[in-house]
């Protein structure tokens, strides 16, 4: 595979594990009214959704679903 397919693979990969599928297509969704995301190519607007939905996130407090994950 090339570079960006493996981006791809590995983005989504781990956004199904971390169930953020939701939040990753909604940030997504948003940058492309964003002006400033306008001219960058897919690759940069994944990584750069990815890097937001994932520090987002780690930002929140556990909710009670995630520790009967546990």
């Amino acid at each position: 595979m090339g570079h960006y397919e493996d981006l791809w693979y590995e983005i989504t990969k781990s956004i199904e594990k971390e169930g953020l599928k939701k939040e990753f297509d909604k940030q997504l969704k948003k940058m492309n009214t964003q002006d400033k995301h306008q001219y960058k190519d897919s690759k940069a607007r994944w990584a750069y959704a990815y890097d937001k939905v994932i520090s987002n996130n780690k930002k929140m407090p556990l909710t009670i679903d995630k520790l009967n994950e546990n």
